[in-house]
C-alpha cells in the first residue's frame, strides 16, 4: 500500500500547474466535469500502464543504487518543470466539437501525455515500486489533481494561486528527489556525485531560462 500512496503523491503533485491540468480546466469549461475526468481516468490509465511496465522492465536490468539515484535525479528535474509552469496554445485552448467529447478528452490528454513529465514520473516509480500499485496510484493521483483544478477554478473562477501551488509542488519534488539520491548514491563515487550536481546545475538554467 505504500507504493500506492507514494505513487499517488508524486503524481498528484506533479500534475499540479500540469499542461494537462490546464487543459482540463479549460475543457472542464465547455463540457460536463463529469465527462472531462471520466476521459481523463481512462486515458491516462492506459498511458500509464505502459509506463509503469517501461519502469519495471528498467528496474530489472539495473542495479538498485543507480536506480534509486537516477531516480532522485529525475525528481529534481520535474522540480525545476514545475517551477517552469507550463501553458495552454490557442489550438489546445479551444473547444473543438468535431467527436463526442468524451473521445476528444481521451484522444487530447492521451497525446498531451506522452512524454510529460507525469508520464516520465510514473517510469520512475515503477523502477523501484511493484507494478499494480503505480499504475493504479499514478493514475488516481492525476485524476485527483485535475478533478482539485476543475472544482476549484469553478468555485474561484479560475483566479488560483498558480506560482504558490508550483513551488510548494517543486520543493516537495526537490526534496524527494535529494533523499532518493542520498540513498541510492551512499557507494557511488565523487565523480558521480560530481557529474550529477552539474547536471542539476544545467537543469536548472535550461528550465528556469526557458519559462523567461
Amino acid at each position: 500500500m505504500d507504493g500506492f500512496w507514494l505513487s499517488f503523491a508524486m503524481i498528484f503533485l506533479a500534475e499540479l500547474g500540469d499542461k494537462s491540468q490546464l487543459l482540463a480546466l479549460t475543457l472542464a469549461t465547455c463540457y460536463s466535469p463529469g465527462i472531462v475526468l471520466w476521459g481523463i481516468f481512462w486515458s491516462t490509465l492506459a498511458v500509464h500502464v505502459f509506463s509503469a511496465a517501461i519502469g519495471a522492465m528498467m528496474g530489472g536490468l539495473i542495479p538498485t543504487d543507480w536506480i534509486m539515484f537516477l531516480a532522485g535525479l529525475s525528481f529534481i528535474a520535474y522540480g525545476f518543470w514545475t517551477l517552469r509552469g507550463d501553458h495552454l496554445d490557442d489550438d489546445e485552448a479551444s473547444c473543438k466539437v468535431t467527436i463526442h467529447p468524451f473521445w476528444l478528452v481521451f484522444s487530447t490528454f492521451f497525446l498531451a501525455e506522452l512524454g510529460d513529465k507525469t508520464m516520465l514520473g510514473t517510469v520512475s516509480l515503477a523502477a523501484t515500486i511493484p507494478f499494480v500499485p503505480v499504475w493504479i496510484g499514478s493514475t488516481l493521483g492525476m485524476v485527483a489533481s485535475d478533478a482539485l483544478a476543475i472544482l476549484a477554478g469553478t468555485m474561484l473562477g479560475k483566479q488560483l494561486p498558480e506560482k504558490a501551488i508550483a513551488t510548494g509542488a517543486g520543493l516537495v519534488f526537490f526534496a524527494f528527489g535529494a533523499w532518493s539520491m542520498y540513498e541510492g548514491g551512499q557507494e557511488l563515487g565523487a565523480a558521480v556525485w560530481g557529474v550529477s550536481a552539474l547536471a542539476v546545475v544545467i537543469m536548472g538554467v535550461l528550465f528556469l531560462r526557458s519559462h523567461r
